[in-house]
C-alpha cells in the first residue's frame, strides 16, 4: 500500500564485491582500496532489528559521520577516505544509484574489541546502575545525582563488542588487559577529548551531547577512529532549550523510537512490534533535523559535505 513516504533502503546487494558482514545497520563490502561501509535505513532497538526501516536514516549516518570525522581529525586520525561517489573508483561509481549519499570508502583497520562509551550526563543504563550502586562501570560518582544530571566531568564506561546479545560493561583495567596499556590509554584520551569538543560544538548549536560510543582500530601500527562518528544511532542528543535535570529529556536521537516501543509494552526480544507510520515519519524527521542543526546543511541537499 502506498504511504506517501519514500521507501527505505533495507539492504544493498553488490554481487561484484565480497560481503564482509551485514550488521544491524551497515552492509560492509571488501574493496581493493579498503572497505565499503553502506549505511542502510535499517533500525534496531534493544539489539533487535525492526521489520520497517526509517527513510533517509542511512544518509544521515553517513553525512554526520563525515562531518565529525572532518571536524575532529586533529584529535586522532580516522579511517575515512571519501563519501563522494564521484571520487570513488570506477567500479563503485557504476553503482551510484545504490551507494550515493549512504556510503563511506574507508581504510581497513583492525578493530579493537571494545566500545569506548563516554558519558557527560546520567542517563540510560548508567542511571540504573548508579541508583543501585552509586557507581558506573566501577567509577564512584557523587551521591544525590538526579536523572539527566550533568556529571562533574565526562567519564569513560567501556563495554565489550558482542556479536550477539548485549554488550557487557568493562572496567578500564579490563580494557588495558584486552588491548594493552598504551593503546587503552591513547583510546581513552582520544574518546574523552572528542567528546569534550563535540559537546562544545553541539551546545553552540542548541543541542546537548549526553553520551556516545566510539570505536577504534589499529592501522599500520597507528590508533585510528573507525566505524561511525557521533550519529543519532550511536549518541544521545537532547534539546538544550528544554533541558532540566531530574526527568527524561526531549530526544534528538534513536530514543524517540525506543520510547515508542517501551510505551507499546514490548518485552525487548524478537519479534518487535510493527512501527506505526507516525513513528516512522517522526523518527526520520528527527534524524534529518539533528543533522541539519549540527552541520547547518541538510543531508538531502545536492552535494552534501562530500569531498
Amino acid at each position: 500500500m502506498k504511504t506517501g513516504r519514500p521507501e527505505p533502503v533495507l539492504q544493498v546487494d553488490l554481487a561484484e564485491l565480497p560481503l564482509v558482514s551485514r550488521g544491524k545497520v551497515r552492509d560492509i563490502y571488501a574493496h581493493e582500496q579498503g572497505l565499503l561501509l553502506v549505511a542502510t535505513d535499517r533500525v534496531s532497538a534493544f539489539d533487535v532489528v525492526m521489520a520497517e526501516g526509517i527513510p533517509h536514516k542511512g544518509r544521515v549516518l553517513t553525512f554526520l559521520s563525515e562531518f565529525w570525522f572532518r571536524q575532529l581529525a586533529d584529535v586522532i586520525p580516522n579511517h575515512l577516505i571519501t563519501t563522494d561517489i564521484e571520487r570513488m573508483p570506477a567500479d563503485l561509481r557504476s553503482c551510484r544509484d545504490l551507494l550515493a549519499g549512504r556510503t563511506m570508502l574507508v581504510r581497513r583497520a583492525r578493530p579493537l574489541p571494545v566500545e569506548f562509551v563516554v558519558r557527560g550526563y546520567l542517563a540510560g543504563s548508567a542511571l540504573g546502575e548508579y541508583r543501585e550502586t552509586g557507581q558506573v562501570c566501577g567509577l564512584r560518582l557523587p551521591p544525590g545525582l538526579e536523572e539527566s544530571a550533568r556529571l562533574p566531568q565526562p567519564i569513560l564506561t567501556p563495554t565489550t563488542k558482542a556479536t550477539t546479545g548485549h554488550d557487557l560493561a568493562l572496567t578500564f583495567e579490563q580494557v588495558e588487559d584486552l588491548v594493552g596499556i598504551g593503546v587503552a590509554r591513547a583510546a581513552r584520551d582520544a574518546a574523552l577529548e572528542i567528546f569534550r569538543r563535540a559537546h562544545a560544538l553541539a551546545l553552540e548549536r542548541g543541542l546537548l551531547l549526553a553520551d556516545t560510543k566510539f570505536e577504534f582500530g589499529m592501522l599500520d601500527g597507528e590508533l585510528v577512529w573507525i566505524d561511525e562518528a557521533l550519529t543519532p544511532d550511536s549518541s544521545r542528543y537532547w534539546a538544550q532549550s528544554t533541558y532540566r535535570a531530574g526527568r527524561p529529556q526531549e530526544p534528538f536521537d534513536k530514543q524517540l523510537l525506543r520510547n515508542y516501543l517501551l510505551a507499546a509494552g514490548w518485552a525487548r526480544r524478537p519479534p518487535p512490534p510493527p512501527l506505526s507510520e507516525d513513528i516512522i515519519r517522526r523518527t526520520s524527521e528527527r534524524y534529518l533535523e539533528v543533522a541539519e542543526i549540527l552541520t547547518g546543511r541538510s543531508p538531502l541537499a545536492p552535494g552534501g559535505l562530500a569531498t
